[in-house]
């Protein structure tokens, strides 16, 4: 279950905001985790490197493809988790709290007002899962109503002649 006090993007990162230190704790959700599937590389900044907000902060890659990871908004790194470039199984055991990407010092906490709640990140995953499931009820509505139709007019043919 995703919990319920980070904030999360569209590009499926999560961010756990210290609003005291502005230190946030930025890491990939669960949900991208799963699509990634059989993750072999990921490459992330040093700390005192500096991340800008929607930008590529580093990479991650699968058997499937290779991803850019977006950072949530602009600061410092403070830390990278070293635990999961040495071992990215920790980011399927666990992507919220020992698979943790980095902590970075933030310059703008209103750059994360646009981030969702869980709910909200939830609903926008089953959006997205659903999106071709929804084309596809779609289309087979289409042909149960062509075929409907089409026997409605046999049906019509039918009751001409007992007339």
């Amino acid at each position: 279950m995703r919990p319920d006090d980070l904030k999360y993007t569209e590009t499926h990162e999560w961010i756990k905001v210290n609003k005291k230190t502005k230190v946030c704790t930025i890491g990939i959700t669960d949900y991208a985790v799963k699509q990634l599937s059989d993750l072999v590389h990921i490459e992330l900044p040093e700390a005192g490197d500096t991340v800008e907000a929607g930008q590529p902060f580093g990479e991650i890659e699968s058997v499937k493809a290779v991803s850019d990871l977006f950072s949530p908004l602009s600061g410092e790194v403070a830390e990278a988790n070293d635990a999961v470039l040495q071992n990215l199984d920790t980011l399927m055991r666990d992507a919220f709290e020992d698979g943790w990407l980095l902590r970075i010092s933030a310059s703008d906490l209103s750059e994360l007002d646009d981030a969702m709640t869980r709910k909200e990140y939830d609903e926008f995953v089953l959006s997205e899962e659903g999106g071709g499931k929804d084309e596809d009820a779609k289309a087979e509505e289409e042909e149960e109503d062509e075929e409907e139709d089409g026997e409605d007019e046999d049906d019509d043919e039918d009751d001409q002649d007992d007339e």
